[in-house]
């Protein structure tokens, strides 16, 4: 059975709410509106975005523009498409105010896949500090790089287009001995030249995460940590990042979220993270994160005509993926990743069924987590119908109030 709190607050509240975004068709980027843009909210109010302090603030779903029955529609259908987590560990965030919670939210377990999307914004730090950019050639700061990958940069790994292979590796999903356990190791590329294709490959996300710590000169952890997650709030006690231990000087965490090496969070907590990327890389007036990074790490960035670089590389992120978030662009078969879904929504998304959904254009974040994916996967056609039923609640609500006033 379904199982939320709802909380109706009373007090006086300004209404923001996000810009549509536009996305031009097959490999163009989003546009993303200012946070304090005031546009005209979904059920015809204004709204605003607050942002949670040791706690969430709590509401109800109608006072942020949500009609209640719709939403509990759109949740159970989730939970009928779900394994045996079902939505137990289900958030939803609008307007910066809780208005959903599972049961279990406060469960910390890996996330998986979700990790590559923290190692990217290690990326968008070192950016914004001078010490990097995208087009940062790998070997120039791991030299054994250099014979089999000399033209890669720091723009190919976070695209998954590096060509980049290990020692040891095998393809994701097709394991016979498990990922490779020494990543930092290069090998013979899956292809050439870099960024000529497309591989979704767990080592290369290693050695990427290697990369950024070499760059950083700390874990990328402790870097995430005192710049971005203690900021917004995050509680230490509810999330950790796994690492392989000490290589070239320093620990380096696991930047593909595979072989337990990747961050284990609570849905409460990485909350947060998808209301940073939500805003822009802004909390509370500050701008943590570059503006500009947001922009392009959640806009689509691996064209659509891009084939796969491996017959073993089960996902492909051609026309949907940015620099280590899942977008929702045009795909080779012409239809958008998640076709019912805000053009501008983005995910952060990882094995055992874990989401950080971001939709923009409704000021909103979805989370799911879990560790049921042996149950049942939650597909992107199941994703999309679970958002499509969210809008609905939205809908119901602009024509409630339509309604009302004829």
């Amino acid at each position: 059975m379904i199982s939320a709190t709802y909380y109706l607050i009373l007090c006086h509240f300004l209404m923001i709410s996000t810009q549509a975004l536009s996305q031009k068709s097959g490999n163009g980027t989003d546009r993303f509106p200012e946070v304090n843009d005031l546009v005209q909210g979904e059920a015809g109010q204004r709204t605003t975005t607050v942002f949670p302090g040791e706690h969430w603030a709590l509401a109800s779903p109608e006072s942020q523009g949500l009609h209640s029955g719709r939403l509990t529609e759109a949740i159970r259908y989730l939970e009928e498409n779900s394994g045996s987590d079902g939505v137990k560990e289900l958030l939803i965030v609008r307007n910066g105010y809780l208005v959903w919670e599972g049961e279990a939210v406060d469960k910390v377990h890996g996330v998986w896949s979700v990790t590559k999307s923290f190692t990217s914004t290690a990326l968008g730090l070192l950016i914004a500090d001078g010490k990097a950019s995208l087009a940062t050639l790998a070997h120039e700061i791991a030299p054994d790089m250099g014979e089999h990958y000399p033209q890669v940069t720091l723009a190919h790994f976070a695209t998954m287009t590096s060509g980049y292979r290990a020692e040891g590796d095998e393809p994701r999903g097709l394991y016979t001995h498990g990922p490779s356990t020494t990543p930092f190791i290069p090998g013979p590329p899956l292809f050439t030249p870099p960024g000529s294709k497309y591989a979704y490959w767990d080592s290369a996300m290693n050695q990427f995460a290697y990369i950024l710590t070499q760059m950083a000169a700390e874990p990328l952890d402790a870097l995430l940590k005192r710049r971005l997650l203690d900021p917004i709030g995050m509680n230490p006690d509810q999330w950790h990042w796994g690492d392989f231990g000490e290589t070239g000087g320093y620990r380096i965490n696991g930047g593909a979220g595979n072989g337990g090496k990747h961050v284990f969070i609570s849905a409460r907590e990485i909350a947060r993270f998808g209301l940073l990327f939500l805003n822009h890389g802004a909390w509370e007036g500050k701008q943590l994160l570059p503006r500009e990074w947001v922009r392009q790490a959640c806009s689509v960035q691996v064209p659509s005509t891009l084939p796969l670089g491996h017959t073993g590389s089960v996902l492909t992120g051609s026309g949907a993926y940015g620099l280590n978030w899942w977008v929702n662009g045009i795909r080779p078969t012409g239809e958008r990743k998640w076709p019912d879904a805000p053009t501008g929504t983005f995910a952060a998304w990882g094995h055992n069924n874990n989401y950080v959904f971001v939709i923009p254009e409704w000021n909103m974040v979805v989370v799911r987590l879990g560790l049921d994916q042996s149950d049942r996967v939650i597909t992107d056609a199941i994703s999309n119908q679970f958002i499509a039923k969210i809008g609905e609640a939205l809908s119901d609500v602009r024509k409630n109030k339509t309604e009302l006033q004829q």
